[in-house]
């Protein structure tokens, strides 16, 4: 019996020499997980182009690889109707973009996004250099980098998953890459047909009514050069001055987003984090984006309307359901993001083309993509008739009562 009592704790010690070897293993390996990890960046980006593919292909409205492939005749179609009718009413050829159109699922629209966010996180990684990388030996700090990597894996994946049930349409430029490469015309037939299936209005007008949008969009780049490297320049801004803010971050912590937050009282949840250069470059760009818009939403209803007999109807219900308020979820990274802006952002755009059209006329509206010094600023957004006047007096174009040319 003494035996016995003697080896309870015998066999209890053993136990815990085995049990602590087991932690030290563990944590060894964590910490040299860690470190590894560490030194792959801030994304794990296949593990991120998993996670939206996933998510992504368990949406309602799946269609296989063969259903998409047979739906490109349908789209080149749509492009034969919607090139020539957009090249008569614009006076510009648009060569190209009927060949470089793609029908995709929602998981390939991912895909070529993801490139788009790689880019943006390569060129953060290159600007933070050592700052973002844990000290050799310090199992800390490199629990820390992999907790940031898989947080940041985490959101790109959800973003990109989030996003990719909405997108209809999208003319795919890489703003930031190396080389200038052409655009392409990539059009997501999952939600395209969800959408028209919503709206109640045939698939086939559908599709042709986003194609008129995104080469609309695809005009505005291809047919005025000056227009990609001057958005390019300011994301690029935008980027260096986040870099900035993000070694003052490491600094400071989250009493510096604090203390910006509690500064800004007006604008976006986005902008309120942000320094004054970067809400400046941001309200810039905003610009930039809401004529982007605005001028495809003005063309897209005049060039319609020839051959779409619906065109305002269609109009009409995805107004409403642009116009829906978001809720939860949604709602919340919609305001992280800045995509409520979005909304406005069609709306102030396509008010001041109008503008321009009613106080200029044709002629007016077509300089409206003539350089960076034919932008609008932020007062002119809202009140055309003064672009007008600043533009068209330095053509010589008399302008009557009102500013209407004459």
């Amino acid at each position: 019996m003494a035996g016995a009592r003697g080896g309870r704790p015998d066999r209890a010690w053993r136990a815990g020499v085995l049990v602590g070897t087991a932690l030290g293993l563990g944590a060894v390996y964590v910490s040299e997980r860690a470190r590894r990890s560490a030194g792959d960046g801030l994304v794990d980006w296949p593990r991120a182009e998993a996670l939206a593919v996933a998510r992504l292909r368990r949406a309602p409205g799946a269609l296989r690889p063969e259903e998409i492939r047979r739906l490109e005749p349908a789209y080149e179609e749509a492009m034969r109707v919607v090139v020539p009718a957009l090249e008569a009413a614009l006076g510009v050829p648009l060569p190209g973009v009927v060949e470089r159109h793609a029908v995709v699922d929602r998981a390939g629209w991912a895909y070529a996004n993801l490139q788009v966010f790689r880019t943006i996180y390569d060129k953060i990684e290159d600007a933070l250099g050592e700052g973002i990388r844990p000290r050799p030996g310090s199992a800390g700090q490199s629990l820390a980098a992999l907790a940031n990597r898989t947080i940041a894996t985490q959101e790109v994946g959800f973003l990109l998953g989030y996003m990719g049930r909405r997108v209809l349409g999208q003319y795919d430029i890489a703003l930031l890459s190396a080389e200038a490469h052409p655009g392409q015309l990539l059009f997501v037939e999952e939600n395209i047909r969800a959408t028209a299936a919503t709206l109640r209005v045939p698939v086939e007008h559908f599709r042709t009514w986003v194609a008129l949008h995104e080469t609309t969009h695809a005009f505005e780049f291809e047919a005025h050069p000056w227009l990609r490297p001057y958005l390019a320049e300011r994301l690029e801004q935008q980027l260096a001055a986040f870099v900035d803010e993000a070694r003052l971050f490491q600094l400071e912590g989250l009493a510096r987003v604090a203390r910006r937050f509690r500064g800004v009282r007006r604008g976006s949840l986005l902008e309120s984090v942000m320094t004054p250069e970067q809400r400046r470059l941001f309200r810039e760009t905003q610009v930039v984006m809401s004529l982007l818009e605005g001028f495809g939403d003005w063309v897209m209803d005049r060039v319609g309307e020839s051959f779409l007999p619906d065109v305002v109807e269609m109009r009409r219900r995805f107004e409403e359901r642009r116009g829906a308020r978001r809720t939860g979820i949604e709602g919340l990274v919609a305001r992280l993001t800045g995509m409520d802006l979005k909304l406005e952002q069609y709306r102030r755009g396509e008010r001041f083309v109008a503008g321009v059209a009613e106080h200029g006329g044709p002629e007016a509206v077509t300089h409206l993509w003539d350089g960076p010094e034919n932008l609008p600023s932020e007062a002119e957004l809202g009140d055309p008739a003064a672009w007008v006047r600043r533009v068209m007096s330095d053509r010589a174009i008399a302008l009557g009562p009102g500013g209407a040319a004459t």
